[in-house]
């Protein structure tokens, strides 16, 4: 499998769909919107959406299963996409311009492709197994911060679990007195391109699922970042809470948030 041309035809494939988020984007009217659960919405642009990836993605590797957000029967194999077609349906149906195509290949239990396409800002994020990660067609690195009091991180907030809702805002406290900031971009996928790019130093979020997460770890992991689960270990794809760093401030981010949580 030539994963380097695979990875642009993905990138080809986000780019044409893309096009057809930010056409659809301000047509929303209230009768569009459903609720999948509390805070959770959907619309039929995520389901087209996702239908026209599927359908591309078939055509790339008809032997593949898939993991997708708005599809949860479909089978898995040997090779499966994980995508989530419109990462930011909030941010979306507020014509807020943070919202994603997250995609990732998954082959024996390991991400050999990631691609994250910000449509808002038209940003393609791509990587594939053992090579760097890219923007636009420049290789792109995490930051060079070594401290936390100088770093800038990303967050998202939980809209349906608040199981750990008071740890999670006393370490939001923390993190507000002891660093520059932190964010919160309404997309998860974006968030861990941007910290690929270097212009966050970390994100760390409970409560997602691996089409939130897949894509981006990957391109954390190829641009020099390190990337866990709340434990420090590597169940970050389906444990439902990840931590990406530039790798410098990894370890004392997660002491910090083991006090925590």
């Amino acid at each position: 499998m030539d994963l380097q041309k695979l990875t642009l035809s993905v990138c080809r494939l986000c780019e044409e769909t893309g096009q057809f988020l930010r056409q659809e984007a301000g047509r929303l009217t209230r009768e569009d919107i459903r609720e999948k659960s509390d805070a959770n919405f959907v619309t039929y642009v995520d389901e087209q959406s996702e239908m026209r990836l599927i359908e591309g993605l078939m055509k790339l590797v008809p032997e593949s299963g898939f993991i997708a957000e708005e599809s949860p029967d479909l089978l898995t194999s040997d090779l499966t996409w994980i995508i989530d077609p419109l990462d930011g349906t909030t941010n979306f149906i507020h014509n807020f311009p943070v919202y994603s195509i997250s995609i990732a290949l998954r082959k024996d239990n390991k991400i050999i492709l990631g691609v994250v396409f910000e449509a808002g800002q038209r940003e393609m994020y791509y990587t594939w197994q053992d090579t760097h990660a890219w923007m636009n067609g420049k290789v792109i690195s995490v930051s060079p911060t070594a401290s936390l009091n100088d770093s800038l991180f990303a967050t998202g907030f939980p809209y349906c679990d608040y199981s750990r809702l008071d740890e999670y805002l006393d370490f939001f406290k923390f993190l507000m007195q002891q660093t520059r900031g932190v964010r919160r971009l309404g997309s998860a996928a974006a968030d861990l391109a941007w910290v690929a790019c270097g212009r966050l130093d970390g994100f760390y979020e409970y409560g997602l699922s691996p089409w939130d997460v897949a894509a981006g770890s990957l391109l954390v992991k190829n641009a020099g970042g390190k990337v866990c689960d709340f434990k420090g270990e590597e169940n970050f794809l389906f444990g439902k809470e990840i931590i990406a760093t530039n790798g410098l401030v990894h370890q004392k981010f997660l002491e910090h948030l083991n006090d925590y949580f």
